[in-house]
């Protein structure tokens, strides 16, 4: 009933009466006089005025579904748009949900104003205070083999990273191979699981954590850690962020068909900052360390050592000297 209201007041340029809006909507003027007084609890401003009605003012700034679906130009990615204003994890959600493909389509995106167990790589908790971030998982379920998949991440990094250039002006760069940095702190992770049986798979979640309104970070990852505002010292509206966001990610898969093309790999390289540092990993039980050099077809990251030596990376912990 309330986003049924919303939407009648966002399409009407002037005052609309709750007569008008009752017979429209088949209810009773109570009913709509409740979800009035339930979107000015959420933070929308309704003017009222007796014998004119009602006019929509001012949206919230904060994560909703209609402030999204305002901004939202996509064909599949955000189809379908699940808000929460906390949850766990949007990617254990959508995990819960995932099996279910009535339910849960093809483009379903869920997004939270507060995340308080969401996941990063190596099972490392990331969460954030209420609208200090933009949280979001999105599930596809593409015609591809689980080796395939391997292109997802870095697809998704090289979207965020545009989409953060093109709407801030902010020269991010992507750290390998799954965060967008400026300079050497953090801005973004990204996080990509499956479900699959056998050579097919089910589906494939990916989650976002973007670092948006913060204005300081915990101690233990101050000196590592940044965000828009910081970078910038400006607000910016959530909604349409998110929204260009989606759009850059969907364009890029589109461009791409899902797969680490010739291009989508030349434009990673010249946006990846770990290119050219250098980085140690784990091999055979021990410590080697090297000069990052490319990325590879599935998006390995080619490494040569002091000796000439040179290996491709896939999995793991890799440190780059020179970002945290």
């Amino acid at each position: 009933m309330r986003n049924k209201v919303l939407e009648i007041l966002e399409k009407t340029d002037n005052y609309i009466s709750g007569q008008d809006i009752s017979k429209e909507l088949g209810v009773s003027r109570q009913s709509v006089w409740k979800a009035i007084n339930a979107l000015k609890e959420r933070g929308y401003i309704i003017d009222s005025i007796t014998n004119k009605g009602y006019k929509l003012i001012t949206v919230p700034n904060y994560l909703n579904e209609q402030g999204l679906k305002n901004y939202l130009n996509t064909a599949i990615i955000g189809k379908k748009l699940i808000v929460f204003d906390t949850i766990d994890s949007t990617n254990d959600y959508l995990k819960s949900i995932g099996s279910n493909k009535e339910e849960c389509i093809n483009g379903t995106v869920a997004v939270s104003r507060e995340q308080t167990k969401g996941k990063g790589r190596l099972g490392r908790v990331w969460q954030t205070k209420k609208d200090d971030g933009i949280a979001f998982s999105f599930l596809l379920r593409p015609n591809m083999t689980p080796n395939e998949v391997s292109a997802i991440t870095p697809l998704t990094g090289l979207a965020v990273c545009k989409a953060i250039k093109q709407y801030t002006g902010l020269n991010c760069k992507i750290k390998w191979p799954n965060d967008i940095i400026i300079e050497n702190r953090k801005l973004v992770g990204i996080l990509t699981e499956m479900s699959a049986e056998f050579d097919a798979v089910e589906y494939v979640i990916t989650g976002i954590g973007i670092n948006v309104e913060h204005k300081e970070f915990p101690e233990e990852i101050a000196y590592k850690a940044t965000s828009i505002f910081l970078e910038t010292g400006k607000h910016i509206n959530k909604n349409e962020f998110l929204a260009y966001v989606l759009k850059q990610i969907e364009d890029e898969f589109i461009r791409n068909d899902m797969h680490l093309t010739p291009q989508a790999i030349e434009e990673y390289t010249e946006m990846c900052a770990t290119i050219g540092r250098n980085v140690t990993f784990e091999r055979f039980g021990k410590k080697l360390s090297g000069i990052a050099t490319g990325i590879e077809k599935d998006g390995e990251l080619s490494v040569t050592l002091d000796n000439g030596e040179k290996f491709t990376v896939n999995s793991g912990e890799v440190t780059v000297q020179g970002i945290y």
